[in-house]
């Protein structure tokens, strides 16, 4: 039986912010701060190692605000400002994906995630034969999950990665990677400055959407009054009936867009090789020696 053709998508920010985190601050001879670069490289070239993709593109987030920004002005606003030395390290990630041929997608207004989001649910609808593999440091994106679509993510550091999918999820979370949108529209997300519903916890929450199913239905349940919603606790029931819209809100938040207006066609993605003396100089100028051995 011939294997499924993969494709690898990187969610290209998460990755260099992981790879910022987990590395020391490496310097090449002149002071250039370097460790999100190696970093990057080192989960970019193991993935190509171990799934020999046949297709590969890489997402990135832009400085503008996104929509969810525009809905919501203090989304991600407690996040510690990143110094100058982390977004110096972006463009020549994009240098060094330009020398391996990796396309790159980018839209104002949207997040990478997005456009990942995007790119993966034409592919899951239209490409029954192709493995979508998501290369990133965010556990956001594991709603994404599905039978065709796994996700590639460093554990610790960046030295153990681990391949999720949906059995993955179900073992981590006790839930479906769909339900996870709603289990964080209900919990929040601290780091991401998402309130969720107030008053209602890890475990509520989980119990909640693994008995109800989602948001929509939990809520139509609790207003229609039915058997099912009576055996919530009225106290939970009072927080979630007060806290509606914040709910809703919430879940516009964390919900991943499959609609980003991106030019993509599979076809420009197909990854045929590169030029190894281009990518052994690029190695060789940030004095990443190690690197060459792994190139593919």
């Amino acid at each position: 039986m011939e294997e499924n053709k993969i494709f690898i998508i990187i969610d290209s920010n998460a990755l260099i912010h992981r790879a910022y985190h987990a590395l020391p601050p490496l310097k090449t001879k002149n002071g250039e701060l370097i460790n999100a670069v190696y970093g990057f490289l080192l989960v970019f070239l193991k993935a190509i190692k171990e799934f020999h993709p046949e297709y590969i593109a890489a997402a990135f987030d832009l400085k503008a605000p996104t929509f969810r920004h525009n809905h919501f002005k203090e989304y991600k606003a407690k996040r510690p400002k990143m110094p100058d030395e982390f977004y110096q390290q972006i463009p020549i990630i994009k240098d060094f994906l330009k020398a391996f041929n990796v396309p790159i997608f980018e839209k104002e207004g949207f997040e990478a995630d997005d456009i990942i989001g995007t790119i993966s649910d034409l592919l899951s609808k239209n490409e029954k034969d192709l493995e979508i593999i998501i290369l990133t440091g965010d556990s956001d994106i594991f709603q994404l999950i599905n039978k065709n679509t796994k996700v590639y993510a460093p554990k610790k550091g960046l030295k153990d990665t681990l391949l999720y999918d949906e059995e993955k999820i179900r073992e981590k979370y006790n839930l479906t990677p769909d339900q996870l949108i709603d289990f964080k529209s209900l919990k929040g997300d601290a780091s991401d400055n998402i309130s969720g519903v107030k008053g209602i916890g890890e475990k509520t929450a989980i119990e909640l959407i693994r008995k109800f199913k989602n948001l929509e239905n939990l809520y139509k349940e609790i207003e229609n009054e039915t058997e099912e919603s009576k055996e919530i606790k009225e106290r939970i029931k009072e927080i979630l009936i007060k806290n509606k819209e914040a709910a809703f809100f919430s879940k516009m938040l964390v919900e991943i867009r499959k609609d980003a207006p991106i030019d993509f066609k599979l076809e420009n993605c197909q990854w045929k090789g590169y030029n190894k003396k281009n990518a052994e100089e690029l190695l060789k100028n940030y004095e990443f020696f190690t690197l060459i051995n792994k190139l593919p």
